[in-house]
């Protein structure tokens, strides 16, 4: 198998493979007009975002700083609203669903390296995909790990790191997280 089919398939690859790195260098320009667009212009805004992104629902905005390892690789529900400074490492699919808050300087990784020495000097990486459902506010400094899917209404606090599934009509805090009480969902 090549390095980006390795990639796609959750297996270990080689993050400096030529074609793997084409994807982040893509990425690195689509940042970057993306974040020279004038922040007020929420129209030309979402315009970039639906060619640079795997998908966009409606009202979706997110805040300058904005980074990613692919783009095409997010899908974005309806009534998105990301903060300022959001890195999206999306090595691996990320899907967010409707009416979602991210505070500032979130960080939502799908790829993680080796623990060993021999494997991060080989520049090794493994992807897997993250889900946030519906009615989900994340806080400021609010780190997602990879494989983590967190449930529909839940709120995590800020500055949490998020090692594991978070259950529906939950509140997360701390590092690492964890539901201290359940939510009323009351929609």
């Amino acid at each position: 198998m090549k390095e980006i089919e390795k990639m796609k398939a959750g297996l270990e690859y080689c993050y400096s493979d030529e074609k793997v790195y084409a994807l982040k260098e893509n990425a690195i320009r689509n940042c970057e007009i993306y974040n020279s667009i004038d922040g007020t212009d929420r129209q030309k805004q979402h315009k970039f975002l639906e060619e640079m992104l795997g998908s966009v629902g409606d009202n979706v905005w997110i805040g300058k700083g904005f980074n990613c390892d692919n783009g095409k690789n997010i899908f974005i529900g309806d009534y998105f609203n990301g903060n300022f400074n959001i890195t999206i490492l999306d090595c691996k699919e990320v899907h967010i669903g409707n009416h979602v808050m991210i505070g500032p300087n979130t960080l939502i990784t799908t790829v993680g390296h080796p623990l060993s020495p021999k494997g991060r000097r080989s520049e090794l990486a493994q992807a897997s995909p993250i889900h946030i459902g519906d009615d989900v506010w994340l806080g400021g400094n609010v780190t997602i790990l990879p494989g983590v899917t967190i449930g529909n209404n839940v709120v995590v606090g800020a500055g949490a790191v998020v090692n594991k599934d978070i259950p529906d009509n939950s509140l997360a805090v701390g590092v690492p997280a964890k539901v201290i009480r359940e939510l009323e969902n009351d929609l």
